[in-house]
């Protein structure tokens, strides 16, 4: 097909594909068939390639060098990591809509002050939509909050040193686990099998993940209380990972 024709079947223009072709990111363009020095025909699989490097640069802001490297590797299994990702989003986004908590609600059935669920969600803990009296929270906002409900219930309240700020150790524990963990997952599951299958493997391992990951810190605690006996007492003071009161 004409250059034309790529620009149409592409939605990107003209001037677009060339900028690409200069940056080498359509191949060694062995495939583009010269009749002449302005006339060339280009394969029908660059439609699906030039869709997919816009795609990346205005999806997920990619330099195009990055796009580049990425394509030179291996151009199907980036187009498979990319449609897995979004399915997954779509997914959780249209649960997490559908199971919307309002603030109020939050506050009246879980007894947790306002200013609380402020503080968690500066520390980026809870992420809800809306503001003041609008927020809202969806499923796995919720479970953190019924989770700090339980905890306060349960006598880990402020007079003891327990805070909101208490939060942020699993937070920071938990990021750089996360990043690996979901790495790992695309890596193994994207171009490997059919995207449907992947979702529901994902789907598959949330709620033996949550129950691993519950053991393993019960199993861990308890090591570290143990360890904790036979160590010379120290002053509260001297307590590892302290944060600032809620105060």
């Amino acid at each position: 097909m004409k250059i034309s024709e790529l620009a149409e079947r592409s939605g990107v223009s003209s001037g677009t594909i060339r900028h690409y072709l200069r940056e080498g990111l359509l191949g060694e363009g062995s495939e583009i068939a010269r009749t002449s020095r302005n006339m060339a025909y280009y394969p029908p699989s660059y439609v699906e390639r030039v869709i997919l490097i816009k795609r990346l640069q205005e999806e997920r802001f990619m330099p195009l060098k990055v796009i580049k490297e990425a394509l030179r590797e291996d151009p199907k299994r980036v187009a498979a990591l990319i449609e897995l990702e979004d399915r997954i989003i779509e997914r959780a986004l249209a649960g997490s809509e559908s199971t919307r908590v309002s603030r109020a609600e939050v506050e009246e059935r879980y007894e947790i002050p306002g200013n609380v669920l402020a503080r968690l969600t500066k520390l980026g803990v809870l992420a809800p939509t809306g503001s003041g009296s609008k927020a809202g929270y969806d499923a796995e906002d919720v479970k953190i909050i019924e989770a700090i409900s339980r905890f306060r219930a349960g006598g880990y309240d402020e007079e003891l040193g327990f805070t909101v700020y208490d939060t942020l150790r699993y937070k920071d524990a938990l990021e750089p686990l996360v990043r690996e963990e979901v790495r790992a997952l695309l890596d193994r599951l994207a171009g490997e099998v059919d995207v449907d299958r992947a979702l529901e493997i994902i789907a598959a391992g949330v709620e033996p993940l949550r129950d691993l990951i519950g053991a393993m810190h019960s199993k861990l605690l308890l090591d570290e209380l143990r360890r904790e006996r036979e160590r010379p007492p120290r002053r509260r003071a001297d307590a590892p990972g302290r944060y600032p009161s809620d105060d």
